[in-house]
């Protein structure tokens, strides 16, 4: 079966360059008209710059598809919402949205300032939420939406030097689980891709250049694709590099139950190993799961 995206509408952020490109040009591939959204600054947030996003659209363009260039700033509320409005006007609908706008302010967590940490967090974040915000309207009302969240191995497992990085790609796990639960009756199927590729954002991690010459953001752009397909999952994180593709979970050991008089912090210290036991794993649908897992092994330990 063919993944098609014909008269379908998407939002692309950061699409001036690297993931959001590849993205980009392959929806449009498919049939997709796309609003390639990019503001143009350098990796660690400064300036603007309409060439990129334009460039972009040349290109669709060029190849006989459909594009408009657009240069918010993803954490500005105002332009957010005049960019949803350009896709609005112009094609009458949006259909996807893929945030994947970014930047990097790396530093060890010493010597990193609050402003940095926050800046981070406002545009991979917030900046995600604000476009995701504007687009829920729209989506609710035609029955129908695919939400895409760019996250990173650094926000799933941690990596030095990006404690504001992993902090924003983590966050969008939970906005990711909430938005499921709450598009699901609407047909909004939410997804995140945990990407590692050849960008501007990469180049200087010392990653060998044989190795990172794999790492295409072609191999990346075909998990996105899937994951905002009409046939696409909801709720799944898929990471993705070089052409590798695995499911991440979250799950949570069995546990155990204490009664009243052993809920102590030495008892914990005592049965620390079967608590951490990662086999088997309760992989939950929602957060009452875990709650009623306790609760149940609290109402058999009372009897």
């Amino acid at each position: 079966m063919d993944i098609r995206f014909d008269n379908q509408v998407a939002i692309v952020t950061g699409a001036g360059g690297g993931l959001g490109r590849s993205h980009a040009l392959a929806l449009a591939e498919r049939g997709c008209k796309v609003v390639i959204n990019d503001l143009g600054g350098s990796v660690e947030g400064n300036g603007s710059s309409a060439s990129a996003a334009e460039k972009v659209v040349s290109e669709i363009e060029a190849a006989g598809g459909q594009a408009i260039a657009n240069f918010a700033d993803v954490t500005n509320e105002g332009q957010v919402a005049e960019m949803v409005e350009a896709a609005l006007d112009t094609w009458g609908r949006v259909d996807i949205l893929v945030n994947n706008a970014g930047i990097l302010r790396d530093k060890s967590f010493g010597k990193m300032t609050l402003e940095d940490f926050r800046k981070v967090i406002d545009v991979h974040l917030v900046g995600s939420a604000a476009c995701s915000m504007a687009a829920w309207p729209l989506m609710r009302e035609q029955g129908y939406g695919r939400i895409l969240f760019t996250s990173s191995p650094s926000g799933l497992f941690g990596i030095y030097g990006q404690a504001n990085y992993g902090a924003a790609k983590s966050g969008m796990i939970g906005l990711m689980n909430a938005l499921h639960l709450e598009g699901a009756k609407h047909n909004i199927r939410t997804n995140l891709l945990a990407p590692s590729a050849k960008t501007r954002m990469t180049e200087d991690l010392g990653i060998p250049a044989q190795m990172l010459d794999l790492m295409t953001p072609k191999s990346i752009s075909a998990a996105a694709l899937f994951l905002v397909s009409q046939d696409a999952p909801s709720r799944a994180i898929v990471s993705c590099t070089a052409g590798g593709y695995a499911q991440v979970h979250i799950g949570e050991s069995k546990g155990i139950w204490l009664n009243e008089n052993n809920q102590t912090p030495e008892n914990l210290h005592k049965n620390w190993k079967q608590i951490s036991d990662n086999q088997p794993l309760d992989f939950h649908s929602a957060s009452m799961n875990s709650t009623t897992k306790f609760l149940a092994m609290a109402a058999k330990g009372q009897k």
